[in-house]
């Protein structure tokens, strides 16, 4: 489901646009005086000569992004305030045995519990945020002529279906890739490449490396040992008693539902997070 942030960050921004509007025409009214560099004549008793002094470079769009800039941020501070973290976010943090490894302005998120003897690793990526690119056919109006008439239909029947939905039902979040590393000392580790998406785990492939570094290791020569190691068959073509009792055996390891709820709820408020530090870190940058 979109996040107050997500839809209130696409709306028309009316109010605000005036106000950074009329900001930037002042800027505009006093950056349009022509600047030039200032040649100062200094004359001594043995001869005379000029030199110019030059102001610190600056482009003319510098004030009119600032603002822009500055418009943007008190937007999302706004946002920020409205909106409070999720209780799937606050309830995993407080109740989970995950630790929760969270770098800022990195894109990386990572979790972390042992589980008897074994070490286990969650990690997951707000860059599934932005490669998520969902269906848009129905609202494409040159796909619609290109159907036809009968494209016209399908579209309104669609359009029929999602009013009987309730409301936000057709929302849907971004899927988001788990990589799961299960390790036990001396025997190597499980690789498990999951996806959460509307409150469930689905596993897609299981690896195992008797050498446990081949699952996080990222330098060029694990990377090759581990696309060498003989990878299973795809986790759909399992004998079905087989895939449920390995997803029993992920259960008693915290990959449950209230994970999959969790991920794709933290890696909103996170991209928010580093949406707002990117935002101030350009903005300085601009105006040093």
């Amino acid at each position: 489901m979109m996040s107050l942030r997500t839809i209130a960050r696409a709306a028309p921004r009316t109010l605000a646009r005036a106000s950074a509007t009329s900001a930037i025409g002042r800027c505009q009214r006093t950056s349009s005086i022509l600047r030039t560099p200032t040649t100062l004549l200094r004359t001594s008793q043995l001869s005379a000569f000029s030199t110019t002094v030059f102001r610190r470079a600056q482009g003319e769009v510098d004030e009119e992004l600032s603002v822009k800039l500055a418009s943007e941020i008190e937007f999302e501070n706004d946002v920020k305030e409205n909106e409070p973290l999720p209780a799937s976010v606050k309830d995993f943090l407080d109740n989970s045995k995950f630790q929760l490894e969270d770098v800022a302005g990195k894109e990386d998120v990572i979790l972390t519990r042992t589980y008897g003897d074994e070490k286990i690793t969650v990690s997951f990526s707000i860059a599934d945020l932005h490669n998520y690119e969902p269906d848009m056919m129905d609202e494409d109006p040159a796909m619609e002529d290109e159907m036809g008439g009968e494209g016209s239909r399908g579209a309104a029947e669609a359009e029929q279906a999602n009013e009987d939905l309730e409301p936000g039902a057709e929302d849907s979040a971004a899927p988001a890739r788990l990589n799961i590393v299960i390790e036990k000392p001396g025997k190597g580790a499980l690789n498990i490449e999951a996806l959460a998406q509307d409150g469930t785990i689905v596993v897609e492939n299981l690896y195992y490396y008797k050498d446990a570094k081949l699952a996080h290791s990222s330098d060029a020569e694990a990377v090759h040992a581990a696309q060498d190691a003989y990878p299973g068959p795809p986790f759909g073509t399992l004998d079905e008693d087989l895939q449920i009792l390995m997803e029993r055996y992920l259960e008693e390891r915290g990959i449950t539902q209230a994970l999959a709820v969790f991920v794709p709820d933290y890696m909103d408020v996170k991209e928010q997070r580093e949406y707002l530090a990117w935002l101030n870190n350009v903005k300085s940058f601009i105006d040093a």
